[in-house]
């Protein structure tokens, strides 16, 4: 299901390649030729429970049945002063919208588990976004969208193709990267520190004047899913001080880590899921 060394050797290649470019294309091989489309896909699991729809969804995505821009791969940048007054500097690249699935002309975002979404990371070599992550993504953000609460029926698969199509009715064809429609699943030390590891930490939905409308929440436990989830994808190779380094090496540093996570629990920091 993984492809670990060619895909790796490749990303490092496009990564170095680019330089301080402000993207770069994450290049997922097509194994299979799906004809699952994003309104087909839910048409399909309206009436599944979410295990049988996240298992659906992980066999789409890794086969590389997503459209092309999602392989985009924004630069966003992060700058910290040490204790010393010394300025450090990070560039990270992350995916331009929500995990989504289907071809350029059909295509849905769509909500995971975060055991799901871990699945997927892994297997492109990305990471999930902490919550500093999340607020950067935001501010430098090409498209910001107003968040749309929806109340019934939260965790279906059908209010979550709704919640898809009234954001594309947002949208309007705007391309670029996009933020504001979604509370992210974020990785956290806040689980490990609330002794909830059977539970997922999920934040952000940022009203238009920048305010998260979700705080850092672990009050669910790690199968619930609703429409309101999203899945960002953060490339696991960033750029700090002018040389490339593993996020997980990033996030031990003492002084580098706090260029991606300002939480309390960031000394706690371990996977989650």
């Amino acid at each position: 299901m993984k492809k670990p060394c060619l895909a790796i050797f490749i990303l490092a290649f496009v990564l170095a390649s680019c330089g301080n470019a402000k993207y770069f294309s994450l290049p997922v091989h097509k194994s299979t030729q799906s004809t699952v489309t994003g309104s087909s896909f839910y048409k399909t699991v309206t009436a599944w429970k979410w295990k049988e729809r996240d298992s659906f969804a992980v066999q789409e995505i890794l086969s590389g049945n997503m459209p092309s821009f999602l392989q985009k791969f924004v630069a966003v940048s992060s700058d910290i002063k040490d204790s010393m007054g010394n300025t450090h500097h990070a560039t990270f690249y992350v995916s331009s919208d929500y995990l989504s699935l289907g071809p350029n002309d059909d295509w849905a975002r769509v909500p995971l588990t975060p055991m799901a979404a871990q699945t997927i990371a892994d297997s492109f070599h990305c990471f999930l976004p902490t919550r500093k992550i999340v607020d950067l993504i935001y501010q430098q953000s090409a498209v910001k969208l107003e968040p749309v609460p929806m109340y019934a029926f939260r965790d279906s698969s059908i209010t979550m193709w709704q919640h898809h199509l009234i954001i594309e009715g947002q949208r309007k064809g705007r391309s670029g990267l996009i933020a504001g429609i979604k509370k992210d699943v974020v990785i956290s030390g806040k689980i490990l520190k609330d002794g909830k590891l059977n539970h997922e930490a999920i934040y952000g939905w940022h009203q238009l004047n920048g305010k998260a409308i979700q705080p850092l929440y672990t009050g669910h436990i790690n199968w619930w899913v609703d429409y309101s989830h999203g899945i960002r994808l953060v490339f696991r190779k960033i750029k700090v001080d002018g040389k490339e380094m593993d996020y997980v090496d990033v996030l031990k540093n003492p002084i580098y880590q706090k260029l991606l996570c300002d939480e309390d629990a960031c000394d706690y920091f371990r996977y989650p899921y």
